[in-house]
């Protein structure tokens, strides 16, 4: 379903909304299980989305940085 509404030109969040689903529903909650068993205590994270960190935090990750991802408009895109 979501994906039919991409393909009208909905992005992802969009589409979730129209469906009434959540805006995002991802849960980082085993990544952050797994990161102390690696042995990470801090890390920085690549990504433009802010939500992310605040997950990563709010499971006990210390997120020292952001790199963001800079997104290029192309043509499927626009």
């Amino acid at each position: 379903m979501a994906c039919e509404l991409q393909e009208l030109g909905h992005d992802t969040l969009d589409a979730n909304v129209e469906l009434g689903l959540p805006p995002d529903a991802r849960d980082y909650g085993v990544a952050a299980q797994i990161f102390p068993d690696l042995g990470v205590r801090s890390l920085r994270l690549m990504t433009n989305n802010p939500d992310k960190i605040a997950e990563l935090k709010r499971h006990g990750l210390r997120v020292i940085g952001r790199e963001p991802l800079p997104v290029k408009a192309g043509v499927d895109n626009l």
